[in-house]
């Protein structure tokens, strides 16, 4: 599994990389309700647009963690 062979250091990077994803998403978009999240991840009967949000994020860290592990070269995140 791809985040059980990340160091410390690269799971770092990837937080950092992320947050940056993040904070440009908030430059041009707003912010992004924190409180809203969470509550949306706890929801126990997730409908088709919080299954496709789930899949999209962690789209985006697969890749951002693929860059910093050198699984690919130029990924999309």
């Amino acid at each position: 599994m791809l985040i059980k062979r990340a160091t410390k250091e690269q799971l770092a990077e990837c937080a950092r990389l992320l947050a940056l994803n993040l904070a440009h998403h908030q430059t041009k978009h707003g912010e992004v309700p924190v409180d809203q999240t969470l509550a949306l991840l706890r929801t126990f009967g997730p409908n088709e647009e919080h299954v496709n949000l789930l899949v999209d994020g962690t789209v985006n860290l697969i890749g951002v963690l693929l860059s910093v592990c050198g699984g690919r070269r130029g990924a999309k995140h």
